[in-house]
């Protein structure tokens, strides 16, 4: 139900680097398959806490960044963004995979990330996303600040 885009992302570069490793040595196609991810921005973990809490509450990161929400404590928690806090231009984020702030709403419990379970986004767009979760949104709110 839940769907880790990060962890499909990690496993294709993964397969990559296998399939370049399992290879003559040559060298040749190897190095110009791996300068690509050498300049992917390295993915920023915020945890989701039994305390209701994002920690950290605020992260910034540069374009092409995956952000990855885990849920380090017992309780669940959702990602969802504010609708009227996206950038103009950016693709609207939420965990469950919804496609507005209005939907995620009406749809949760389906979007929860339980415990030792991730969500994913990766910000292309500039400025600040904030976010909230959904069951504990009077306290649990986040922004990503991207570059």
């Amino acid at each position: 139900m839940l769907r880790t885009t990060g962890a499909v992302v990690a496993g294709s570069v993964g397969l990559a680097g296998c399939g370049s490793d399992g290879g003559d040595g040559s060298g040749g196609g190897d190095g110009s398959e791996t300068e690509p991810d050498a300049a992917t921005p390295a993915p920023v973990t915020v945890e989701m806490t039994d305390g209701l809490k994002f920690d950290p509450a605020t992260v910034t990161v540069d374009r092409g960044t995956t952000v990855v929400w885990e849920t380090v404590g017992s309780v669940a928690h959702s990602v969802t963004a504010y609708a009227d806090a996206v950038p103009e231009g950016a693709e609207y984020f939420a965990s469950g995979d919804f496609d507005e702030e209005s939907a995620a709403r009406a749809g949760y419990p389906d979007g929860s990330v339980g415990p030792d379970e991730r969500f994913t986004h990766t910000f292309a767009v500039a400025g600040e996303h904030e976010y909230f979760c959904i069951p504990h949104e009077s306290g649990m709110k986040g922004t990503v600040v991207v570059e």
